[in-house]
């Protein structure tokens, strides 16, 4: 009998074993649902790789109208779907979509905004098996064989700042997307708390505009050292949402709001409280954010898995993966996150809902852009496209 090498299996975290797909995206033929296009005086918006619409919503905030979302993760488009009901959506991989499906889906109107969040997981600084030779990392080709048909006046593609550490990546990605949308494209990473948002989250944005140079510091931000206004933090943002212990949730705030930002992010619920149920942990789970000091480190191998401080901002909140456990620990409550106090973390409105269940809405909400981060970009595209 032959010996078998005692060769041990690769760690998944090797950089060379293929990441595994979420289960929950959509590989079969394109689902669309289709709305009626109405008479609209608004910029028209199409969002590729929209996910639950973050950047849409923000748009949306800023007098853009929005005429259709793709994405291939089935319960992104079911979000997108229930908070855009008078969008189109297509459910399905960005691959087997041709841009003349975009435009007959629009009845050939023109797009003045065409908006990306291309997959991102290869430049991530938080994953873990992060590197340049990720499929994924060439996603924005797909977005760029829209640009050429389409021929939108505006584009707006969104990355993680750990793009620009890989190699002359972002220089030839502006020149790529310039030559494609004749126009030129320039690229500048944001400070989400710069606008509003609990969080420091850095992204990267490409922008370009027909016969215009986009200018970045028309971008205006709203908190800050330059603006007077301190930065929101976490208490200001999740504080009046109801204490809760694990598995347990509530569906009315027990308290009125004492902030701004709370004032602002209730302001539509109808005093509705949606997706505000607290994970389920098993006992040890409950000890260990007990034990953790406010500001640290939960587990010592996963340095971004914190428990939050009341008066700081909250750290990048992230995907987590296709089946991610709670990322962030609760201030006080010995429980991680619910869904609703990671969507006001993101700067989504209580009455945005998020579809698929608490394991796939961490998904949503960790790839999100937050909508306070797209409004500010929004409103100075839209002052550029009053102004051409």
């Amino acid at each position: 009998m032959r010996k078998q090498n005692n060769i041990p299996p690769l760690s998944v975290w090797e950089k060379t074993v293929k990441v595994e797909e979420n289960s929950a995206y959509w590989q079969g033929v394109p689902q669309v649902k289709k709305m009626d296009v109405l008479p609209n005086k608004k910029p028209i918006v199409v969002e590729l790789f929209c996910g639950c619409g973050g950047t849409s919503l923000g748009f949306e905030m800023a007098g853009f109208k929005i005429a259709l979302g793709c994405d291939i993760h089935q319960p992104s488009i079911e979000t997108f779907q229930y908070n855009h009901p008078h969008t189109s959506t297509i459910l399905g991989n960005i691959k087997k979509i041709s841009p003349s499906l975009v435009q007959r889906i629009l009845g050939n109107q023109p797009v003045d905004v065409l908006i990306a969040g291309v997959p991102c997981q290869g430049f991530s600084l938080n994953n873990r098996k992060r590197h340049q030779g990720d499929d994924r990392n060439m996603m924005y080709k797909e977005f760029i064989r829209f640009v050429k048909k389409i021929k939108p006046k505006c584009i707006v593609m969104e990355n993680v700042s750990g793009m620009k550490s890989v190699g002359n990546f972002v220089s030839d990605i502006e020149k790529e997307l310039s030559e494609a949308g004749g126009m030129e494209v320039k690229s500048q990473l944001l400070f989400a708390p710069d606008y509003g948002v609990p969080q420091k989250r850095k992204r990267l944005f490409f922008i370009g505009i027909k016969n215009k140079i986009f200018d970045f510091s028309k971008i205006k931000k709203t908190h800050g050292e330059s603006t007077g206004k301190p930065y929101v933090t976490i208490r200001e943002a999740i504080g009046d949402l109801p204490s809760l212990q694990s598995n347990e949730s509530k569906n009315t705030y027990d308290q009125p709001p004492f902030s701004e930002y709370q004032k602002w992010a209730r302001a539509k619920s109808n005093n509705i409280l949606i997706n505000h149920q607290a994970p389920n942990h098993p006992l040890a789970t409950i000890e260990k954010i007990k034990n953790t000091r406010t500001g640290t480190p939960m587990y010592p191998r996963f340095k971004q898995r914190i428990r939050l401080a009341w008066e700081d901002l909250s750290p990048t909140q992230v995907s987590g993966g296709i089946r991610p456990q709670f990322q962030l620990g609760h201030p006080s409550d010995c429980r991680g996150l619910t869904i609703r106090e990671r969507c006001r973390i993101q700067s989504f409105p209580d009455n945005f809902e998020v579809k698929g269940g608490i394991v796939q809405a961490r998904v949503q909400t960790g790839n999100a852009v937050p909508p306070l981060l797209a409004k500010a970009i929004a409103a100075a595209l839209s002052a550029s496209l009053h102004s051409a």
